[in-house]
């Protein structure tokens, strides 16, 4: 599988593994472990987590994965967020759910995560969502403390819109690599507030989550999700393939951002097709005839 840099010293595969749902694999230790293997096989060595996926518990379970073959870790690069607080009954005493990027958060959430996947270094640590109550100061204060540490090496953020992004990255001393932002045949929202032309003109590979909109192009119920469904049905068929995914996972891979879309599937059938996907060229016309399915009229 082709890499992608980030920048020059850098690089992710071109296809990321996420694991937001990975308890609801159900999956033993063991059995995730073969899981991850097969996943390293495909040329998929980028995997993405968040501080509260599985209620907090999805970075401690790969970092059982990850204490099971020790030299795996050498061989990957490990993504997570913070920043988020979510009301749970891990935290009985607090009263809402809101975000938090003081030093003391972002540190403790990094040096938590080095613990819980049993590392030492975090590849790429990402602010998870903008907040309405953000310092960039005390960010760029704490990314360059984590840096010098050795305990992260690389930042970026989460569902930043562009002037967020710029923001940011202007009080930093080392530019952030991406945003992760959800795109997909049904999520357009980026194309629509500039995400996608700011990524073309600062060079940014951006991640995308979501990339099957939580597989409702897959089993359609809307009007919406219809129309995508049967646009990506007859470019299948144009490809002699059954298998959509296959095709929504070709049409993010076709932009010229460098989208990198993260399969956050425990089945490593639909793991292969993601993968496969980067073999499945399609033309301009067949891109448009997608976008244009899920825009729901023709372009001016």
């Amino acid at each position: 599988m082709q890499r992608v840099k980030l920048n020059p010293k850098f690089e992710v595969s071109t296809i990321a593994h996420g694991h937001w749902r990975a308890l609801e694999w159900n999956l033993s230790v063991n059995e995730l472990l073969n899981l991850t293997e097969q996943v390293f096989d495909l040329g998929i060595t980028t995997f993405d987590h968040a501080d509260l996926y599985g209620d907090f518990e999805c970075e401690k379970l790969f970092g059982k994965v990850l204490n099971l073959k020790k030299g795996l870790r050498s061989q990957i690069e490990i993504v997570t967020k913070c920043g988020i607080k979510p009301q749970s009954h891990k935290f009985p005493n607090r009263k809402i759910g809101f975000y938090d990027y003081s030093f003391e958060h972002i540190t403790s959430s990094a040096e938590k995560a080095l613990r819980n996947f049993k590392t030492d270094y975090i590849d790429l640590f990402l602010l998870h969502r903008p907040s309405p109550f953000f310092d960039p100061q005390e960010v760029a204060n704490t990314f360059s403390h984590l840096k010098k540490s050795g305990k992260v090496l690389h930042f970026g953020v989460s569902n930043f819109t562009p002037q967020q992004f710029e923001m940011l990255n202007s009080y930093l001393e080392e530019p952030l690599v991406t945003n992760q932002v959800e795109i997909s045949p049904h999520c357009l929202e980026h194309f629509d507030n500039g995400n996608l032309d700011f990524f073309l003109k600062k060079r940014l590979k951006p991640m995308a989550w979501s990339p099957l909109a939580g597989g409702a192009i897959m089993n359609p119920s809307t009007e919406k999700e219809q129309r995508i469904h049967q646009a990506l049905q007859k470019v299948a068929q144009e490809h002699n393939t059954e298998a959509l995914d296959q095709i929504a996972y070709s049409w993010l891979l076709k932009h010229p951002t460098g989208i990198i879309p993260i399969v956050g599937s425990g089945k490593i059938e639909r793991i292969k097709r993601a993968s496969e996907s980067i073999n499945k060229a399609l033309s301009l016309e067949q891109w448009m005839e997608i976008y244009v399915a899920a825009r729901g009229e023709k372009l001016p």
